[in-house]
């Protein structure tokens, strides 16, 4: 098929990349001239294992265009996406500015019947905002093409988002059209093969299939980190009772990992921009205001452990970091538990040595301060510094040497902000370990002070 994609950002790349890789002809309509002119140098303009490949595979092979001129792109298509963003306003609503000005746009460009379909995520109502915007258009016009709208919601996750496209687990399209659900399951088709993924809805229960999606989710990991807190005051491990918990075939092993809590630019954003559409249509949230509120605490539990390990003032210690991005293989740090992190460590008088494959620079970007250091290796990181945070589970943190950190770190302590590690184990490497929810355990590191349970060290 003939397709164009307005916006080439995150989802809006991998999707032209995917659909293009199986033999349709995609034209992404790019405004940044920036990222523009990156793309059309054969370059990706943001970190997603196995993309830069794929991009470039099928420019080479004249399948995957980019331009800023939406009349050209959309001139043959018989389907377009609007993939653009849709970041929270002030009050925690979706901005649908460039939804809606991508809506208008096509209809004053318009020129044959199509389907519009809509890939951003968007509250309820959106699609029908769309369409009665392409429909003005088209009538100040005086033109009459048969314009059909469709949502069809993206389920990605950043660090393997080409593997979800190509292998997803439902492709959901939300339409009242016939034709419409005709050619998207045909565009979907070599996706769909060995079972049925496809999942026909009306257009607003697609909509919020997303939003229910992620908001899942966000809640299970914010109350796993909730049961956290409460296995360290009573003397359980946390990744036992996941084990345990995570085998009922009701509850299951996924999402069940306690840590420092979620970032990105879905989670947080789509709570909100949820809580504030049931706001506006009468409905209270306490759950989603609870899943975010905790979320945010549990940002601070690693600087909390480092102080009750070094002292009330952090001022003069040198903190070693490994872990900048929100996630493993992203370089995304937007909403990232490492941010906030180091600016609670720098306020407190710290400073700080951090180490990330992929994401320094936008860390840099984001962070302009003198007590920050981002080094090329993660041993760089632990050159002077008197303990280490290890707060993204890159794979290559996953096994260190921990004698040689326990000879590198001046304080000799982990804290294991993802519980990477077996806490007995570190222990015997002559590390202090401090993990999350890691209760019921001494902190053996040779010293009276240290093997003292959590009334000593607010560690059990």
């Amino acid at each position: 098929m003939n397709l164009a994609i307005i916006g080439a950002g995150y989802v809006g790349l991998v999707t032209g990349a995917c659909l293009a890789d199986v033999g349709n002809r995609v034209v992404c309509v790019e405004r940044n001239s920036e990222r523009l002119d990156v793309l059309r140098h054969g370059g990706v303009p943001f970190f997603e294992p196995g993309l830069a490949e794929l991009v470039a595979h099928n420019a080479q092979a004249g399948r995957l265009s980019f331009t800023d001129d939406l009349a050209s792109a959309v001139h043959r298509a018989e389907i377009v996406f609007i993939a653009v963003g849709t970041p929270a306003d002030e009050d925690g609503s979706a901005d649908l500015g460039h939804v809606l000005e991508a809506s208008a746009a096509l209809g004053r460009t318009i020129s044959r019947d199509m389907v519009v379909v809509i890939k951003s995520t968007v509250p309820v109502g959106t699609c029908h905002r769309v369409q009665a915007v392409i429909d003005q258009e088209l009538r100040a016009r005086g033109v009459d093409w048969r314009i059909a709208i469709a949502s069809n919601p993206e389920f990605l996750k950043e660090g393997s988002a080409v593997d979800d496209f190509q292998r997803p687990d439902r492709i959901v399209i939300g339409t009242e059209d016939p034709e419409a659900l005709r050619l998207m399951a045909a565009l979907y088709a070599p996706y769909n093969r060995n079972r049925d993924r496809l999942i026909h809805t009306d257009v607003r229960s697609a909509e919020f299939t997303k939003y229910a999606s992620n908001v899942m989710l966000a809640t299970r990991i914010s109350l796993m980190n909730e049961l956290a807190r409460i296995a360290e005051k009573v003397g359980a491990d946390i990744e036992a009772v996941r084990h345990g918990t995570g085998a009922d075939p009701r509850i299951g092993h996924h999402f069940l990992y306690a840590g420092v809590g979620y970032g990105g630019s879905c989670f947080p954003k789509d709570i909100q921009a949820l809580a504030r559409l049931a706001a506006d249509h009468g409905e209270s949230t306490p759950l989603l205001h609870s899943v975010q509120r905790v979320n945010e605490e549990q940002k601070r539990v690693l600087a909390t452990k480092i102080r009750q390990h070094l002292g009330t003032s952090l001022k003069g210690r040198c903190i070693a970091l490994w872990g900048l991005a929100f996630k493993p293989n992203t370089d995304d740090i937007r909403e990232a538990p490492s941010i906030a992190l180091v600016r609670e460590l720098l306020a407190d008088g710290a400073t700080v040595r951090a180490y990330d494959p992929a994401a320094a620079e936008n860390a840099r970007r984001a962070i302009d301060h003198p007590g920050l250091t981002i080094v090329p290796t993660a041993w760089d990181a632990c050159e002077g510094a008197d303990v280490l945070a290890v707060v993204t589970e890159w794979r290559e943190f996953k096994s260190p040497d921990f004698h040689g950190l326990a000879a590198l770190l001046k304080c000799r302590a982990i804290f294991d902000g993802r519980n990477l590690y077996d806490p007995d184990y570190v222990e015997s490497c002559g590390l202090a370990y401090y993990g999350i929810g890691r209760g019921g355990r001494r902190v053996r590191s040779g010293s009276a002070e240290t093997d003292a349970y959590a009334v000593m060290t607010g560690y059990w």
